[in-house]
C-alpha cells in the first residue's frame, strides 16, 4: 500500500529577551517521524510532504493522485492547498488541490484526516475545512468555529461500537485534547467521548474515509498515547483499511 502523507511539520520563530538586549531563532521541526517510522515497518509505503512543501510538491493533476492508495491529512490548514504560490502572487488559475482530492475518493481513493491544531477547524477557526468541498467528503459534521477541545487532565475515548479498528484494544491511553466532531448520518462512529465523535469512518463515492479527532504525536497524542503497545498497529490498521 502506497500513501501520501501530508502536513505534521513546523517553523518556529522565536524572540529571546536578556535585559536590555535580545535576539532571535529559528527552528523547524517534524511531528510525524515516529508514527512514519510505525507504518514503514509496518509494510506501508509512505510518501512525506511537510506542509511547507505542499506549494511546489502537491499534485497537480487526478493521475497523479492516483499514484497512492490513500492520502493522510494531519495538522496542514486548507489554506496550505488553497493559496499556492502561483495563485496568491501571480494570479495564476490552477487546478484546485481540495478539488482533485474529492474527485480522488470519489473514484475510489482513500482519505484519512488526522486532528490538531490546524485540522477541521482548529485553532481560531484557522484550519478551515467546514467551510471547503472536502466537508462534503469527510465522514464527520464539523463545527463552524474554533473546535479544539483541551484536556489538560486527559481523557480515554471509549469504543463506540465493536469493529476490527478497535477491537481487542483494550482501555485506550490518555489523550490531552481534540476537535469537537460528530459523525454524518450513515457514518460510523467507532470511538467517543462524552458523545463527540473520536473515531469516524465512512464512504464517499467509491473511497473510503476516516476522521480521527485527536493527535497522532504530541502535544495531544500524549506520552502515554505514543508508547501505547498498540499505537503502530492502531494506525496500521486504520490506513490500510482505507484501501
Amino acid at each position: 500500500m502506497k500513501i501520501l502523507f501530508v502536513g505534521e511539520s513546523w517553523v518556529v520563530h522565536m524572540i529571546h529577551t536578556k535585559g536590555y538586549d535580545s535576539f532571535t531563532s529559528t527552528k523547524y521541526e517534524e511531528g510525524a517521524t515516529y508514527l512514519l517510522s510505525c507504518l514503514r515497518q509496518e509494510g506501508i509505503d509512505v510518501t512525506y510532504m511537510p506542509a511547507h512543501e505542499v506549494q511546489v510538491r502537491f499534485p497537480q493533476s487526478l493521475e497523479e493522485l492516483k499514484a497512492y492508495d490513500a492520502i493522510v491529512l494531519s495538522d496542514v490548514g486548507a489554506n496550505t492547498f488553497l493559496l499556492q504560490n502561483p495563485t496568491f502572487y501571480q494570479m495564476q488559475i490552477i487546478p484546485n488541490a481540495l478539488e482533485l482530492m474529492k474527485q480522488y475518493v470519489a473514484e475510489g481513493g482513500g482519505l484519512l484526516m488526522v486532528g490538531g491544531y490546524l485540522t477541521f477547524m482548529g485553532i481560531e477557526g484557522k484550519a478551515n475545512y467546514r467551510n471547503t468541498i472536502l466537508a462534503d467528503v469527510l465522514p464527520v459534521v464539523m463545527m463552524d468555529k474554533d473546535d479544539r477541545v483541551e484536556m489538560p487532565s486527559g481523557f480515554s475515548p471509549v469504543v463506540s461500537q465493536p469493529h476490527p479498528l478497535v477491537n481487542d484494544l483494550g482501555e485506550w491511553p490518555r489523550l490531552l485534547g481534540y476537535n469537537k466532531l460528530s459523525a454524518k448520518p450513515g457514518a460510523e462512529e467507532l470511538l467517543s467521548h462524552e458523545g463527540d465523535a473520536i473515531l469516524t469512518v465512512g464512504t464517499y463515492g467509491a473511497g473510503k474515509t476516516a476522521a480521527f479527532a485527536s493527535d497522532c504525536s504530541p502535544h495531544w497524542g500524549s506520552l502515554e498515547f505514543m508508547n501505547w503497545e498498540h499505537y503502530s498497529a492502531f494506525w496500521s490498521k486504520l490506513i490500510k483499511y482505507l484501501n
